[in-house]
């Protein structure tokens, strides 16, 4: 097989969260982007984990109240299977309050969802160039 050297990677971005709305949202957002490629979706963190495995992200927008496993759950399972996969807490306000008071050690960054879409992208990237990428 050839390979060509390029001037960038792709960022690889595993999207996980309960509500489906809010997965295809993020995914329209992420989809639009230069170098952004969503690799799949999940929405529990037990799923999460065996996306990490098939896919391979670089970075996780992670919620972290979900059924059947949270993101607190997931992310100590995730980092354990694939530590430089960087995770970011996504969370609504009403989760916000419960972060402050959990540790959170596995996460890389957290994220409100009412953040603007142009920061959490941006967030995103940040992330993808601490997982070891170079992403421009």
């Amino acid at each position: 097989m050839l390979t060509f050297p390029c001037e960038f990677t792709t960022l690889r971005v595993l999207v996980v969260d309960d509500h489906e709305l809010t997965r295809l949202t993020l995914q329209l957002a992420f989809s639009g982007q230069e170098n952004l490629q969503v690799v799949g979706s999940a929405a529990n963190g037990q799923e999460a984990i065996e996306m990490v495995k098939r896919c391979h992200p670089d970075v996780i927008v992670l919620d972290l109240q979900m059924p059947i496993m949270d993101g607190w759950s997931a992310s100590s399972h995730i980092k354990a299977i694939s530590p430089n996969t960087q995770i970011l807490a996504y969370s609504s306000m009403e989760d916000a309050t419960c972060a402050g008071t959990k540790p959170m050690p596995n996460f890389d960054d957290f994220c409100k969802k009412d953040v603007p879409t142009s920061e959490l992208i941006a967030l995103v990237r940040k992330l993808g160039e601490r997982a070891g990428n170079n992403f421009k």
